[in-house]
């Protein structure tokens, strides 16, 4: 074990203990590349990898998706809903599947304790999830409060047959609520102050998970 505790004395704000790819986990520690002050957790190979995967874990779950809808939680949901559907209509070759993007602001237990003013994002539905089967999607799983604001949210829309949750980032040992996710990308377990941060082709320029020591302001 002296090896392992090299291993955390060098690396100790940014310990990642297992990262999930298509087929199975990674028996050791992977490489990371260091980029700022942070450090890529999932490179852009295995980031669309790890999009498949999900992709595949859905279409056996919900087969045809007649009776699924997809809801991406504004804002970091968005990007990866958009993704998400973008890749299933291309595996699958159904013309159609239904998919929304949802507004969770007046909905956070801390939105009235918040310093600085609220800026609400825009929520785009246009059906009910009445009897349906829901796949919630988020980018980071973290203390659980985003998805019961989103849950919240979601019973304005009517009262669904079924709510999975599908998270490309876990960050499973910071939860302050008992919410777990359906579908998981990867799973990281790092310090408190630590954060993580999702990068898109359509946005940043490049696909990359990558952990930073702390967030910036």
């Amino acid at each position: 074990m002296e090896w392992l505790k090299k291993l955390l004395n060098k690396h100790l704000q940014f310990f990642l203990v297992d990262c999930l790819l298509p087929t199975t986990k990674l028996p050791t520690f992977p490489t990371f590349a260091p980029m700022s002050n942070g450090r890529v957790i999932l490179p852009t190979e295995r980031f669309a990898l790890t999009i498949d995967r999900l992709c595949h874990q859905l279409i056996e779950n919900h087969d045809d998706f007649q009776n699924t809808c997809l809801i991406g939680i504004q804002q970091g949901g968005v990007p990866l809903v958009n993704r998400i559907h973008q890749r299933l209509l291309e595996i699958t070759g159904i013309p159609r599947i239904e998919y929304g993007k949802l507004d969770i602001t007046f909905y956070r237990d801390d939105f009235r304790h918040r310093s600085k003013p609220i800026r609400a994002s825009v929520t785009e539905m246009d059906f009910l999830i009445e009897g349906k089967n829901v796949v919630l999607m988020d980018d980071v799983l973290y203390t659980g409060r985003s998805v019961q604001a989103a849950m919240s949210a979601l019973g304005d829309f009517g009262r669904a047959q079924k709510v999975e949750l599908l998270t490309l980032v876990d960050r499973r040992f910071n939860r302050d609520l008992p919410i777990k996710s359906d579908y998981t990308g990867i799973r990281v377990d790092s310090l408190d102050d630590a954060y993580v941060r999702v990068d898109w082709q359509e946005v940043e320029g490049e696909d990359q998970v990558l952990l930073f020591p702390q967030k910036e302001d």
